[in-house]
């Protein structure tokens, strides 16, 4: 019903950025609230950035906050993820996520119903 296909994943040194983005099918993406999360290996799935479906409220995690951006441009069915002074820790599988029906905040992984196949970034120190 909803396809989320993401792009921008990469290597990268400690400080620098890069840019994903996730372009979804569904036919009422403005209406969806939309979010980022990550998983490394062994840990569980971690809540990175989520954005309302008018651009409004953002909700970022502690660990990201100041660094990432989220945002939005629904002429686009497309979400994006501006990630600069990258830290090692960042490292980790990337996924965007889509939620159809109502939630609150959309900062937990049941929150969506929607994810992407996931994209790998690693931050060298």
């Amino acid at each position: 019903q909803v396809q989320l296909v993401e792009s921008g994943g990469g290597l990268v040194q400690a400080g620098g950025s890069l840019r994903f983005s996730c372009a979804a099918s569904g036919r009422t993406f403005s209406s969806y609230v939309m979010g980022w999360f990550r998983q490394a290996p062994g840990k569980d799935r971690e809540f990175v950035a989520a954005i309302s479906w008018d651009d409004i409220r953002k909700y970022y995690a502690d660990s990201v906050k100041g660094r990432f951006t989220i945002f939005r441009d629904n002429a686009r069915n497309t979400v994006y993820l501006q990630m600069n002074s990258l830290k090692p820790e960042d490292t980790s599988a990337y996924f965007c996520a889509a939620a159809t029906g109502g939630v609150r905040t959309g900062v937990q992984p049941s929150d969506y119903n929607y994810w992407g196949q996931g994209t790998q970034v690693t931050v060298s120190s």
